[in-house]
């Protein structure tokens, strides 16, 4: 791999995001679409753009990245995990600001299973007296 050519993987609920970081003009692509025509939300897109606008790096790094898994929110939790990881390998300054401010850290927050004669997880059928 290129010394120049920076990886991070993440992870969230069910997606799975493998992230590469390499410099360039501030170019986005994930799963070879522009980055807006992917997360379509700008919610989303401003959720993964977060580390790279702390370090003040947006048009610093390219950014391709593989997404596969899950739904659109869990996959933007899965590429900001990402591309912070990718930004803690470049510097350690960047990694202390990132760790500071809770976003190298995997959010291990998962869907609890449906248990049997309930309706889902904890929600029951409805009580009848007679």
């Amino acid at each position: 791999m290129e010394s120049n050519v920076f990886s991070g993987t993440g992870k969230r609920k069910n997606a799975i995001a493998s992230v590469m970081l390499k410099p360039g003009k501030g170019k986005r692509l994930v799963n070879g679409k522009k980055f807006e025509d992917y997360l379509k939300s700008s919610t989303l897109i401003m959720d993964v753009e977060k580390p790279m606008e702390l370090l003040q790096v947006t048009e610093a790094y390219d950014l391709v990245a593989r997404v596969r898994g899950g739904g659109l929110s869990g996959q933007s939790g899965a590429l900001r995990l990402g591309v912070s990881r990718a930004l803690a390998q470049i510097s350690e300054d960047y990694r202390h600001q990132l760790r500071k401010n809770g976003l190298l850290t995997r959010d291990s927050r998962m869907v609890e299973r449906k248990k049997y004669g309930l309706a889902g997880a904890r929600k029951r059928f409805q009580f009848s007296k007679r």
